[in-house]
């Protein structure tokens, strides 16, 4: 019996298996792949022992840094970072995100302790029925889920309002002050 693609279909350790005639590539972008480049400043080179493979199926190697001027590029790209953290632009953002998150932090742990306190020690309180079969517990219970979900909801509006745009243009001044120090090579 075959499979939509034409081969058959079976314990799949025989030599028609799909793993064994996978090189990586999608056979679709094989022609086109070989000249694009990913020119994406946030692209990472790939983990060791994951290089791409070349035109022979061989690994490509990776370009050999110079021991001297790589310590210069990492010392001065640290320098970069240093002055970007003490730029008035990257402190207003932190100042953003913690008079946000510090005041919301105590107000949720104190609500969280403050449940767990009353239901241990108030147990009467707590059993208290409000209708029916639901009791004051049950409600608080549930209140600790609706406030979990209300905080992270107010949490990404505060970002997305408030710190996003500032960080994003921090980070791309940062790219390009180390891009700059590169040689035009992130």
């Amino acid at each position: 019996m075959q499979s939509s693609n034409g081969r058959p279909r079976g314990g799949g350790g025989g030599p028609e298996s799909a793993a064994e005639h996978h090189d990586g590539r999608d056979p679709a972008l094989a022609e086109t792949s070989e000249a694009v480049r990913y020119e994406d400043p946030w692209y990472d080179a790939l983990a060791s022992g994951w290089g791409e493979l070349g035109g022979a199926g061989a690994p490509v190697p990776l370009p050999v840094a110079q021991p001297g001027r790589a310590r210069q590029e990492e010392a001065a790209a640290a320098d970069v970072y240093l002055q970007v953290q003490r730029s008035a632009a990257f402190q207003e953002v932190r100042g953003r995100y913690r008079r946000f998150v510090v005041p919301a932090s105590i107000a949720f742990f104190g609500w969280y302790v403050g449940y767990v306190v009353t239901a241990t020690t108030a147990p009467g309180l707590m059993a208290r029925p409000v209708a029916g079969a639901v009791n004051v517990a049950m409600i608080a219970g549930l209140g600790q889920f609706l406030t979990t979900f209300l905080l992270t909801w107010a949490y990404a509006r505060h970002a997305r309002l408030r710190r996003d745009r500032a960080a994003l243009e921090l980070r791309w001044d940062t790219q390009e002050l180390t891009r700059g120090i590169r040689g035009g090579a992130s």
